[in-house]
């Protein structure tokens, strides 16, 4: 519990109704989506950079652990309150502050949603591509925090692609700026390149200078259904090996069509082991060009059937197909192990036989689905809570998927980052000298370690 003054003294700094102690409120801010729970002593929701200034020096003065926290919607615990402390939550700071059309710039606070953003840019023909599955809820800060990815990342990139300027306040309470609204500047180390995926351990971010890019003028989506995974990776390598990079390129594996077909009545054949929606977007005129010459590269691996959506309406029902999937994956066990693994987009195959090979093993279903442009897997391991055993098999399974990954030149996480879930795997990607000069440079910044304590590093839990 933290002393009475220190809640008078938020309650000083940002308001009585910011501050929240009772434990019926506690409880909405304890856990992320992970469902891991951690109680907070208390939750603040300051409404300016200058409130959060005095917030950080507080807590800094008297050593208490700050929790910065957007909507909650990651899958490692990234956000949730580990040593209890202080959970500032940025949603009062949802303002989008000014959008520069003649420089491409906006400049937003980190509270803003993803999908508001996206929706205001583009009403001026503009675009921001970073697009992850919760960006109906989730917040550009955690996007920032996180290194969000998403669909359209094969050809657009990731969130740290698209920030040039950032203002954060330290672990100190100091308030400071890195980049600005430039495209180019080397004027020391890139600070804000630093911030962006360092998961709310090294700074609170207070405002986010973004890049935009012209809105395409239109895109084209299709479908393409594959007698084996084998196919679709193929076909994969092959459209980008012919100078096509498709805005999406997402894959579902042929435990996932089930699921799909299973919980919906989405018409799928029998024989399709795995599909790839795949999108195109640019000028009209060059759309028709592109899906035509991918049905022709594609056809000869397999192809079980190929449909093209001609409008917006028969674009969103092949969309639905991937939207479809996270419901379904309850039908074949209400709890899942979701993991986030990324390998060069050639071993996809490969890796997919690992996981089936790890399913076969431990007898617990394995649903695969993910940006198959980027070689990003979600592995969903599906448990049963109230079945002995199942929680320790897919532990086990967990620690062989991340193996698997990193004996194919993968990685642990592509777009979910480490927070607690990852933590104590982290040692498997990276070597001790590379752990203890990122601990290095988290001391450095936070030397009273308050600061989302017991992310990332193991040890410091």
């Amino acid at each position: 519990m933290l002393d009475k003054n220190i809640i008078a003294n938020l309650q000083q700094i940002s308001g009585k109704e910011q501050v929240l102690t009772d434990k019926a409120d506690l409880i909405c801010y304890s856990y992320d989506a992970t469902q891991k729970q951690y109680l907070p002593d208390v939750v603040v929701h300051p409404g300016s950079v200058e409130e959060i200034s005095q917030i950080m020096k507080l807590a800094s003065e008297n050593k208490i652990p700050v929790f910065p926290r957007g909507a909650g919607t990651g899958f490692t615990g990234g956000s949730v309150p580990t040593a209890g402390g202080v959970v500032l939550g940025l949603t009062r700071l949802d303002k989008i502050l000014e959008i520069d059309e003649e420089n491409l710039v906006a400049t937003i606070e980190p509270g803003v949603v993803t999908e508001d953003f996206q929706k205001t840019v583009e009403k001026l023909g503009l675009f921001y591509p970073p697009d992850p599955a919760s960006l109906k809820v989730s917040t550009m800060g955690g996007n920032v925090a996180e290194c969000a990815g998403g669909p359209r990342c094969v050809k657009y990139g990731v969130t740290k692609d698209y920030i040039i300027g950032l203002e954060i306040v330290t672990p100190t309470g100091d308030i400071i700026k890195t980049g600005g609204s430039t495209m180019k500047g080397v004027v020391g180390y890139d600070l804000t390149k630093l911030i962006c995926g360092s998961e709310g351990t090294l700074a609170v971010i207070t405002k986010i200078i973004v890049k935009l890019l012209p809105k395409p003028e239109a895109k084209k989506t299709m479908l393409v259904m594959f007698d084996s995974i084998d196919g679709a990776a193929q076909g994969v390598s092959d459209i980008i090996r012919n100078k096509i990079i498709p805005t999406t390129l997402e894959f579902m594996d042929g435990r996932t069509i089930d699921c799909v077909r299973q919980a919906t009545d989405l018409q799928v054949p029998n024989d399709a082991r795995a599909l790839l929606i795949i999108e195109v977007d640019g000028d009209l005129e060059f759309l028709a060009k592109q899906v035509e010459r991918i049905a022709e590269i594609t056809r000869p691996l397999g192809v079980v059937e190929t449909r093209i959506a001609e409008t917006p309406a028969e674009s969103e029902a092949l969309w639905q197909i991937r939207r479809s999937v996270s419901a379904s994956l309850r039908n074949v066990n209400p709890d899942k192990f979701n993991e986030d693994i990324c390998v060069p987009r050639s071993k996809v195959p490969e890796m997919i036989r690992k996981i089936e090979a790890i399913a076969d093993k431990y007898q617990i279903p394995i649903v695969n689905y993910g940006h198959a442009g980027d070689g990003n897997i979600h592995v969903n391991i599906m448990v049963n809570g109230k079945i002995s055993g199942d929680h320790e098999k897919a532990e086990k399974a967990v620690v062989e998927v991340f193996e698997g990954a990193l004996e194919l030149g993968g990685t642990m996480s592509g777009e979910h980052g480490v927070g607690i879930m990852k933590a104590p795997f982290i040692d498997m990607e990276l070597s001790t000298n590379v752990v203890d000069y990122m601990k290095t440079i988290k001391r450095a910044l936070d030397p009273n370690n308050i600061l989302n304590p017991g992310k990332i590093f193991p040890s410091d839990r």
